[in-house]
């Protein structure tokens, strides 16, 4: 049975930080590229950022880039998202999910909540 789990989410003030985990089991995650997608109340998913199966290559949406650090660790089947400078804008549920979340194929978790708030 595949499975991601996603943690790490909670409630933080602006401009903290929180790292998000994903770890997953069931299928080959070293050969998958991974992506994490986020969903803010009331709004459509919004892809955040990939990285390839080797981690060679990471790409971010503009909303977060140079806040946010995708990386994966191949040996424990877990993907990471550092997200630091957190603001209220960056409040969603935060999905990981294989490629990048758009094919009915993909695998996807159940989503960990970040709310920033002060």
């Amino acid at each position: 049975e595949v499975q991601l789990e996603e943690s790490g989410g909670g409630l933080v003030q602006p401009g903290g930080s929180l790292r998000l985990s994903c770890a997953a089991s069931g299928f080959a995650f070293a050969s998958y590229d991974m992506s994490w997608v986020r969903q803010a109340p009331r709004k459509g998913p919004e892809w955040v950022s990939s990285i390839t199966s080797t981690s060679a290559g990471t790409v971010y949406a503009d909303s977060v880039k140079g806040r946010f650090t995708i990386s994966r660790d191949n040996a424990k089947n877990t993907l990471y998202l550092q997200m630091n400078s957190l603001q209220p804008t960056d409040t969603a549920v935060y999905y990981c999910a294989s490629g990048l979340g758009t094919d009915p194929d993909d695998y996807w978790g159940q989503g960990t909540q970040v709310t920033v708030s002060s």
